[in-house]
C-alpha cells in the first residue's frame, strides 16, 4: 500500500485459517483489516496537495496543538498508523499530545499492549472511559485532558498527509474564532487506495429537513469571494470527525451539548453554534486527512431509543427558532423523549448569538427552505388508500419512484410542492421523462420534466407530457397517463396557505 496504493488479496487463493481471518477482520471492523496488517505502520502517502498549496508561506509562530482520537476496539494496525501518521507528518513542536479516549472497548490489544507502545512514543496520554460513553462524551473526556493553545479531533481510522496541520493552525492565528476543518480525502475500505483531489473540487457541508448532513459543490457566491481555489471555503456546516479549534474558544462556546448521546447531530449543532454565535466555519483546502469511510458501523448499542434523533431534537429545539417545525414537519411533530435543554438555551442568550433565519439567509442561501412550499405532506390516492414513496437521498436517484400504503408517519412520503413547481423533498425531484416510471434526479430549477402542477380538481399534472400522474390498478406503480379524471388520478395533498 506503499504511496497510497490498493493492496488486493485474493480471499479464494488463502488457506482455511487465513480465510477465517480475512472474514474475522471484515466483521469486526467493516473494513479489510487482513489487508491493513499487511501494510507498513508507517505507510508512504503521495503529496495530495494542489502546487500552489506547496509554496503557500504560513506564520511562523503558530499555537500547538492537542490531537485526540477516541476509539472503541480499533483494530490494532489501523490505530497505529492513524497515530504515527499524526507524529510523521507534523512539525514536532505543533503537536504538543495526542490523547487516545477507550470508550470502553474490550478487545486484549487495546489493553496493556497499546499502553506499552504508546508509553515508547512519548507525546501519548491514554484516557479510559468507565464505561460506554459513546462518541460525544467521549470527545469532551478527552477534551478535559487536553492542553495545548488548539484541540484537533480526529478518528480513529485516519491517514494525516503532508503538509495537513500548518494550514489548520495558521488559520487560528490569524483568528481564534475560526473554526477548521481539513478536506476529508477516501480510503477505501477494501483495498485502503488513498483516494483525492484537488482545491478546486472540493466539496462544502450541507443538510437537509431530516436533518442529515449532505456534501454540495462550492456555490457560486463563495467562489467569487475567494481569489483562489486553495483559499479556505466557508462551510455551513462539518462532517464533524476532523477539525481543529481553539482550546479556550471551544470551552467558550460551550464544547459538546452533553445530553445529546452517543453521535449523531452533534456535528450539525455545533456548526450552527459557530456561525450563529460569531465564530466561522472552513475547509481549508491545503489540508488533507484521509479517512476509512465504512458502509456500516461495526459497533453494537444496546438501546432502544433513536438517538439520532433525540439529538437532532435538542439542537432543533435550542438554535432553529420557527425553522424546527420543518423537521418536525418530518415525522409529524412526535417529539418523543430528548431530555431539558434550559441550560443549552442559557447558553444561546449568554452567547448573544444570531437568529436561525439569519444563519439560512447569510450563511446558507441555496438551502430549499420547505416554507416556501405551496403543497406539504403525503401524497393519498382517492381511489386506493396508497401514497406515493420514495427515498430522496443520492442513492436513490435515477430509481423509479412506487406506491406505498400510507403510514402517516411523514419520512419516505412526506412531498412538498416547491414555488418552482417541484415535487421535491430535500434534493431529490421527481422527474417524468415520458418513459415507463417516474423516477427521483437531483433538483434542477430548469422545470423541464420536473414541472407539476396540484390543479383544483386534485390532478397531478405534469406540464411537458400534458398528462396526469395516475396509480396502476393494483395500487403499487406510479404512472403518467393522459388525463381522463378517474379516480385513480385523483390526490388529496395538504395546500398551505400562502401569505399574500
Amino acid at each position: 500500500g506503499e504511496q497510497g496504493k490498493p493492496v488486493t488479496v485474493n480471499k479464494e487463493s488463502l488457506d482455511k485459517e487465513e480465510r477465517k481471518k480475512f472474514d474475522d477482520g471484515w466483521q469486526k471492523n467493516a473494513y479489510n483489516q487482513y489487508i491493513s496488517d499487511m501494510m507498513s505502520l508507517h505507510r508512504s502517502l503521495p503529496d495530495v496537495r494542489d502546487e500552489e498549496c506547496k509554496s503557500e508561506e504560513y506564520r511562523s509562530e503558530l499555537p500547538d496543538t492537542s490531537v485526540v482520537i477516541c476509539f472503541h476496539n480499533e483494530a490494532w494496525t489501523v490505530l497505529l498508523r492513524t497515530v504515527h501518521s499524526v507524529l510523521d507528518r507534523s512539525p514536532k513542536h505543533l503537536i504538543k499530545e495526542i490523547i487516545l479516549v477507550d470508550d470502553f472497548s474490550d478487545m486484549d490489544h487495546l489493553k496493556s499492549a497499546l499502553e506499552d507502545y504508546m508509553e515508547k512514543l512519548g507525546k501519548v496520554k491514554i484516557v479510559r472511559a468507565k464505561k460506554r460513553e459513546g462518541l460525544i462524551r467521549a470527545r469532551l473526556l478527552g477534551f478535559a485532558a487536553a492542553t495545548a493553545d488548539t484541540v484537533t479531533f480526529l478518528d480513529s481510522h485516519c491517514e494525516c498527509t503532508k503538509g495537513w496541520l500548518e494550514p489548520l493552525l495558521d488559520r487560528i492565528a490569524a483568528n481564534r474564532s475560526n473554526v477548521v476543518c481539513p478536506v476529508i480525502d477516501v480510503i477505501e475500505d477494501d483495498s485502503f487506495k488513498y483516494q483525492y483531489g484537488s482545491a478546486k473540487a472540493t466539496s462544502i457541508g450541507g443538510f437537509d429537513w431530516n436533518m442529515q448532513f449532505s456534501w454540495h459543490a462550492i456555490p457560486e457566491y463563495e467562489r467569487k469571494r475567494r481569489s483562489k481555489d486553495i483559499a479556505p471555503l466557508r462551510s455551513p456546516t462539518m462532517a464533524g470527525g476532523l477539525f481543529t479549534i481553539h482550546r479556550e474558544y471551544f470551552e467558550h462556546l460551550g464544547t459538546y451539548d452533553p445530553g445529546m448521546d452517543i453521535w449523531g447531530g452533534e456535528n450539525l449543532e455545533l456548526s450552527f453554534r459557530v456561525w450563529m454565535c460569531g465564530g466561522t466555519l472552513e475547509i481549508i483546502p491545503c489540508s488533507h486527512v484521509g479517512h476509512i469511510f465504512r458502509k456500516r458501523s461495526p459497533y453494537k448499542w444496546r438501546t432502544g431509543v433513536n438517538v439520532v434523533k433525540k439529538n437532532s431534537v435538542r439542537l432543533a429545539e435550542v438554535w432553529m427558532d420557527e425553522y424546527k417545525d420543518y423537521y418536525y414537519e418530518r415525522f409529524n411533530h412526535d417529539l418523543g423523549e430528548f431530555g431539558d435543554v434550559s441550560a443549552r438555551k442559557e447558553l444561546r442568550k449568554n452567547l448573544k448569538c444570531k437568529s436561525f433565519d439569519w444563519f439560512v439567509k447569510n450563511v446558507y442561501p441555496d438551502l430549499f427552505v420547505p416554507g416556501e412550499s405551496i403543497c406539504s405532506g403525503e401524497i393519498r390516492n382517492k381511489a386506493k388508500p396508497m401514497c406515493i414513496d420514495s427515498p430522496s437521498d443520492h442513492h436513490s436517484y435515477h430509481k423509479p419512484v412506487n406506491m406505498w400504503p400510507c403510514h402517516a408517519q411523514g419520512g419516505n412520503q412526506y412531498w412538498m410542492m416547491s414555488k418552482n413547481n417541484e415535487i421535491r423533498r430535500d434534493d431529490g425531484c421527481l422527474d417524468y421523462s415520458g418513459g415507463e416510471n417516474v423516477i427521483i434526479y437531483p433538483c434542477h430549477g430548469q422545470r423541464g420534466n420536473q414541472e407539476w402542477q396540484y390543479r383544483e380538481d386534485n390532478t397531478v399534472f405534469h406540464v411537458n407530457t400534458q398528462k396526469c400522474a395516475e396509480v396502476s390498478v393494483d395500487g403499487k406503480k406510479l404512472m403518467v397517463r393522459p388525463c381522463t379524471g378517474v379516480d385513480r388520478q385523483i390526490w388529496k395533498w395538504k395546500r398551505k396557505a400562502q401569505k399574500s
